[in-house]
């Protein structure tokens, strides 16, 4: 066989193609018999030339995985020395390369059954040999064997990392280095252990070196390796970086200012940038680095890039995304100079600069939210001036600045509606597409959060809008349609006028059936459902066939956007019909089955090439069935549009059960089998909308079984079922937004259903709630790479707000029983109401106490000391919020605190006092205050000196904005009044205008109403003809109330 394989060899590298394939045929026969193994090393070891040799070596590493087990020992023997013969003697780079892998494929099997000891001295040997061809081949092993019998090189770890740091600081060869950095690639990827991966710290300056002589030799795609290095030590949970932190940005930011360098390359920099501003920010504080990176970040947006390169290697947009991630994570430190490169950015002369001005104010919107709520005035001054710039990149940056501000930060930007709206009308008529198209985003983000604001606009909107619609190009209509579904949203009932004309636009819309048109078709179905919602059932529910038979008919299409915003559609029209919806069950539930058991479409990309097999054509002799030689699994992708997709049909057969109940009997089995196996699905979309659904479920069994007696025990075992998801999830699940879905519906289930129904599950669920509140769960986990300090926590709204709900929810079920589980949970919750924690943190802590205080009642009195002064202090807060929930919680402390909460009252009043005056800018302030003195003197009515607190009381009445108020405020009046307390009838003249202006409130419950008209009647009994002069002043209408509440003798 030598021979013949030797001359098949050397034709298949002619460069005659009929020469080459007939070639390839009889190598193909030839390398099913294992003879061809020691064929092939014959002629790796003696063929004349290099390329038969390395194809000799390609050869025997596709062919080596099916014949080993059947050579004899004493033929492996032979293979495994004239590798390494052939990797110690050869002349040949590529061979020696090839030869590697050879070995690298025999050792994953030989090493692990004991059969080649004597491999890794031979390496470490050839490690230090003074020929660099042996240094460099040896660390090029290393690499390679890493990915196979890493497990085997574990106990020679530490030999391990001094040889690579030993051949990364080599001094006489280039070659040595540049395979010691790919070694230690492949080393970091294996290491898992942290005292191993702790020990790469000391690799980082040299690393640092290595990477600036490849930069400088134009060895870009090597010095990248060092990149892939930094993105395994930042992703480590390990604390690895320390000092080196600042080497590594400054390294990074070299490289991101260098416009001379592959785009590839400066994109690698910047991701660096990025992932430490998105794992370790503490770090980047610690160590004064966020100043210096924006130094270069925001600059970066203002650089011209060549449009036909690839859009997301652009620098201008990764440094947006890297400006971000930074104001998510750093906002304190992110918003100072970003506002300061935005603000002189604005006046440059190269309209680059002032697109980038915008650009950076519209990027960190959402993280900076709350430092520019408090600056909007400037920041708007600065967008409006730009949507008015001559240039129209700087006009379209602008747009997409308004549509984050719009997105971001609500309901602040709406009271800005005058300057705001006015300027996004005019961009409507811009010239440019991209700015209409932006302007039209912005306008649909900011009306989203609109009310009444609306109105004196609504003309001239619609009237563009509904022009647009009819001429413009697809993109623009679409956009188009999102910003009329936020005007109907807003306008409500107003929106009546235009419905129909935009209805009858969105029926020829939700017809279309080519492939450019299917995008519209989605967004028409979604705004015929969104108007719907705003004109009512009655106007609706006789016309809406037509528009269910077009969204279903639209399934058929393959379209998986369609199918998303239909599922949406039929969500809105199931809460507009609620029962009526039964009708459209059987037609749209199988749809939302379907969607919810498509294949995900993951897509695994296998990269299966070798650069050996792509040297001179070699690619052309392919692997055949014999080798296993395992794939590297480069990318896992998964189609978004099926995730949106599933998400969609998820919530939409939760509010299918929701809104028709126990029509919706049929189809409970199988949705709870889907919402099961979704509430743990790998994306955090689908799994939230499962969380919702389930609670939905639920809801629609009760109301299936509510009257069989059998049907109990299966509301017991659905109910178990969910409650112990719920409880998994809380635990284990790694998504924040998920987390705090999964508390609500707890605490709605806890209130919907009573305490006989969780009591089972009270131990599991307190010991959740101890755990996030401990901030210990899976979703809580942060960088360990430093501890981060108290004062730079940002409340978690989404998360904690959530969990604290659950304290009152199971406080108002078990009214006093909770004080034992509350005893536990105390100390955690009293950890967020450090000075050190933002006031958002010590609000929620407030504003859970009060409401266990209310609910729990008595036990409360234990708790009065641990907290009084935290609540006092919250009374003078800068935020009405804190303001508002501490007035609450001192009352419901004085109410149900005991003889223990007296020795406070004379601390409280004046605390309480600034709350009643004109400095008061908060009407529900001014109402909790109000409550808080009502529950203060409903309590211990002896220790309030009614005289002078009754006058200031009276004088903030009737309540304004808070009205739970009223049943305390209201009661403790009537009351004083019911009793003849002397004190309150000094001032009738008072009371008669407050009854009167509650008896005439449409916002005042008949309770309520009920209470005044018999305290009005006591007055009319003791003072009688002497009230007419007071009721002859009210208006008429206010004295026909105030005499209809009036009980009849």
């Amino acid at each position: 066989m030598a021979q013949s394989l030797e001359l098949l060899l050397i034709q298949f590298l002619m460069p005659d193609n009929d020469a080459r394939r007939q070639a390839e045929d009889q190598i193909k026969r030839l390398a099913k018999d294992p003879q061809v193994v020691p064929s092939l090393i014959h002629h790796l070891r003696t063929a004349k030339t290099p390329n038969v040799r390395q194809l000799a070596a390609v050869l025997l590493r596709k062919k080596i995985t099916g014949h080993w087990g059947k050579l004899s020992p004493q033929l492996r023997q032979l293979v495994k020395q004239s590798l390494i013969e052939s990797i110690t003697v050869e002349h040949s780079p590529p061979v020696r390369r090839a030869s590697a892998n050879v070995v690298s494929i025999i050792a994953k099997y030989a090493v692990p059954a004991g059969e080649w000891p004597d491999l890794l001295p031979f390496l470490f040997q050839c490690s230090q040999s003074a020929q660099e061809e042996h240094r460099e081949v040896a660390l090029i092993l290393f690499s390679s064997l890493t990915e196979t019998i890493g497990n085997s090189f574990r106990p020679y770890f530490a030999d391990l990392q001094s040889l690579l740091l030993k051949c990364l600081q080599d001094e006489t060869s280039n070659r040595v280095r540049v395979a010691a950095l790919k070694a230690v690639g492949s080393f970091l990827e294996f290491t898992h252990d942290e005292a191993e991966v702790i020990k790469f710290r000391e690799f980082i300056p040299s690393i640092l070196n290595v990477s600036r002589q490849c930069l400088a030799s134009g060895e870009e795609d090597v010095a990248v390796i060092a990149f892939e290095i930094f993105d395994e030590l930042i992703e480590s949970p390990a604390p690895l970086l320390g000092e080196s932190v600042k080497a590594i940005v400054q390294f990074s930011l070299e490289v991101c200012a260098s416009p001379n360098l592959e785009s590839n390359t400066r994109h690698q920099a910047i991701q660096i940038i990025s992932w430490l501003a998105k794992y370790k920010s503490s770090s980047l504080k610690k160590y004064k680095l966020v100043g210096p990176i924006l130094q270069i970040m925001c600059p970066l947006l203002a650089e011209s890039t060549n449009r036909d390169e690839d859009d997301d290697l652009a620098p201008d947009r990764a440094a947006a995304e890297v400006i971000d991630t930074m104001a998510l994570n750093l906002p304190k430190q992110v918003f100072p100079p970003v506002f300061e490169f935005a603000s002189l950015s604005s006046q440059n002369a190269n309209p680059k600069f002032r697109e980038a001005s915008v650009t950076a104010l519209g990027v960190i919107s959402e993280g900076c939210l709350e430092l520019m709520k408090d600056k909007l005035e400037p920041v708007l001054h600065i967008t409006l001036g730009a949507l008015r710039d001559p240039e129209q990149m700087v006009r379209g940056a602008a747009s997409f600045a308004l549509g984050q501000f719009a997105e971001h930060l609500q309901p602040e930007i709406v009271s800005h509606h005058e300057s705001v709206l006015p300027c996004i009308l005019n961009a409507l008529e811009d010239t440019s597409d991209e700015v209409k198209e932006k302007s039209y985003y912005a306008l649909a983000a900011f009306c989203e959060n609109m009310g009444e604001e609306i109105l004196p606009f609504l003309d001239p909107l619609m009237g563009k809008l509904l022009g647009a619609l009819q001429s413009s190009p697809r993109n623009l209509q679409e956009t188009c349609m999102s910003a009329i579904g936020s005007v109907a949203s807003a306008a409500e009932q107003a929106f009546v006028p235009y419905a129909e004309r935009v209805l009858e636009l969105m029926k020829i819309f939700m017809v279309l059936t080519n492939d450019e048109d299917l995008r519209s078709r989605a967004r028409a179905t979604e705004l015929a459902g969104i108007v719907a919602m705003s004109v009512g059932r009655l106007r609706m529910e006789p016309i809406l066939p037509a528009f269910v038979e077009a969204a279903i008919s639209g399934f058929v299409l393959e379209f998986s956007e369609l199918r998303e915003y239909t599922h949406g559609f039929f969500s809105n029209v199931a809460e507009l019909l609620e029962d009526g919806f039964t009708q459209y069950l059987p037609h749209v539930v199988p749809l939302a089955f379907s969607s919810c058991n498509l294949d995900d479409g993951s897509a695994v990309d296998i990269d299966d090439s070798d650069e050996d097999e792509n040297v001179n054509g070699f690619g052309g002799v392919s692997s055949d069935d014999e080798a296993h030689d395992e794939p590297r699994v480069r990318n896992i992708s998964v189609r978004t549009g099926v995730l949106d997709e599933k998400a969609a049909a998820t919530q939409a057969l939760g509010l299918f059960a929701l809104h028709t109940k126990s029509s919706y009997a049929p189809y409970i089995e199988e949705t709870l089998k889907i919402l099961v196996r979704h509430s743990t699905y790998f994306h955090e979309d689908v799994r939230l909308q499962a969380i919702i659904s389930l609670k939905y479920i639920l809801t629609a069994i009760r109301a299936v079984f509510q009257n069989h007696n059998e049907g109990i025990t299966k509301i017991k075992e659905v109910l178990d079922t969910v409650m112990n998801i719920y409880i998994k999830t809380m635990s284990e699940d790694d998504d924040k937004e998920v987390v705090a879905q999964a508390c609500m519906s707890i605490a709605d289930i806890t209130n919907d259903f009573g305490y006989m129904a969780v009591e089972p599950y009270m131990p599991r669920l307190v010991e959740a709630t101890l755990v996030l509140l401990r901030e210990e769960s899976s979703c809580q986990l942060i960088e360990s790479d430093s501890e981060i300090d108290d004062d730079d926590k940002e409340h978690d709204e989404v998360l904690m707000d959530a969990v604290s709900d659950l304290l009152p929810a199971f406080a108002k079920v078990m009214g006093a029983q909770f004080a034992p589980i509350f005893s536990k949970l105390f100390e955690p919750l009293m950890k967020f109401a450090k000075q050190s924690r933002p006031p958002q943190d010590r609000t929620m802590v407030v504003a859970t106490l009060a409401e266990v205080a209310q609910h729990m009642g008595a036990p409360i009195a234990g708790y009065v000391d641990a907290v009084m002064h935290l609540v006092l202090k919250e009374l003078g807060s800068p935020e009405a919020t804190n303001r508002r929930n501490a007035a609450f919680c001192v009352g419901e402390l004085c109410k149900n605190g005991g003889n223990s909460v007296l020795k406070y009252y004379a601390d409280v009043l004046p605390r309480l006092y600034p709350l009643f005056g004109e400095s008061e800018p908060d009407n529900a302030v001014r109402d909790n205050a109000a409550g808080a003195v009502a529950r203060m003197i409903m309590a211990h009515p002896e220790s309030i000196p009614l005289n002078q607190v009754l006058p200031v009381l009276l004088q903030v009445l009737p309540l304004k904005e808070d009205y739970e108020e009223s049943t305390s405020v209201y009661g403790c009046i009537c009351n004083l009044v019911l009793s003849s307390n002397a004190q309150i009838l000094s001032l009738v003249p008072q009371l008669v205008n407050i009854f009167a202006q509650v008896a005439v409130s449409p916002v005042e419950t008949p309770e309520v109403k009920v209470h005044i008209g018999r305290a009005f009647s006591h007055l009319i009994s003791l003072y009688g003809h002497q009230m007419q002069p007071l009721l002859g002043n009210l208006p008429p209408a206010h004295a026909n109330a105030l005499a209809a509440i009036a009980p009849k003798s």
